[in-house]
């Protein structure tokens, strides 16, 4: 399964009163891990960004005024969505609106309903009654969130992504991820990379041996078949 996690930074609450997306951080996962392929675009939103909401973010008017528009990424958002993702939000209703919003204005189509798991509500469900926020459930799933002074888009996507795969598997799952983790940070956005672990099996001439037969009995000429083992 492709699922594409992601957050939205904006100037508001309110699309059609005029606010817009300042930052979009996102992430692919397969199966509900990281590949590494990242999207993460800072957006000039063609007007001021509130005092109270730089607060928030930390991301200001000044330091917009150089990125790109909407319009100038969402060929590239689209491309990087592709036709089989499925978004994963936390509260994913408020950022729908905002991407679609923007979407529509620039003559895309939007997305749709059934293309959207929201993590919110899925914690609700598993937790009711508590706190679920994204900060609460990084705490709750001992997840690192120390780099979290303001909320930034990418770095929120990557946690969520964390979150998202505890709320799946089990608070007990240690998944894939590694606790090698790569600051960036800069003067209005801090950042993590996650990595991947690789693991690597030794399998006996037995295991080896049976694992050739199923793949030559049940898989038209397989491709983890190479040259170097027949």
């Amino acid at each position: 399964m492709r699922e594409i996690c992601f957050d939205t930074e904006t100037t508001g609450f309110y699309p059609d009163k005029g606010d817009r997306v300042i930052e979009i951080g996102a992430l692919e996962l397969i199966d509900h891990i990281p590949t590494g392929k990242i999207f993460h675009e800072y957006i000039n939103p063609e007007r001021d960004v509130p005092e109270e909401v730089v607060k928030i973010h930390g991301i200001k008017t000044e330091d917009l005024i150089d990125k790109p528009k909407f319009s100038e990424i969402a060929e590239k958002w689209v491309e990087f969505v592709g036709d089989d993702g499925v978004f994963v939000a936390h509260n994913a209703e408020f950022d729908m609106k905002f991407i679609n919003f923007e979407l529509q204005k620039c003559g895309y189509e939007v997305y749709e309903k059934e293309r959207v798991v929201d993590s919110l509500i899925i914690a609700r469900k598993k937790y009711p009654g508590q706190h679920n926020s994204l900060e609460a459930l990084c705490k709750r799933f001992n997840i690192d969130d120390s780099a979290r002074t303001y909320h930034g888009a990418l770095l929120d996507a990557q946690l969520l992504s964390e979150v998202y795969y505890k709320l799946i598997c089990g608070e007990e799952s240690k998944g894939l991820f590694t606790e090698e983790k790569v600051l960036k940070t800069n003067k209005y956005q801090e950042t993590t990379q996650i990595k991947i672990i690789e693991r690597h099996f030794t399998l006996s001439e037995k295991e080896s041996s049976e694992h050739r037969n199923f793949l030559e009995k049940n898989i038209k000429n397989p491709i983890w078949i190479c040259d170097e083992i027949k």
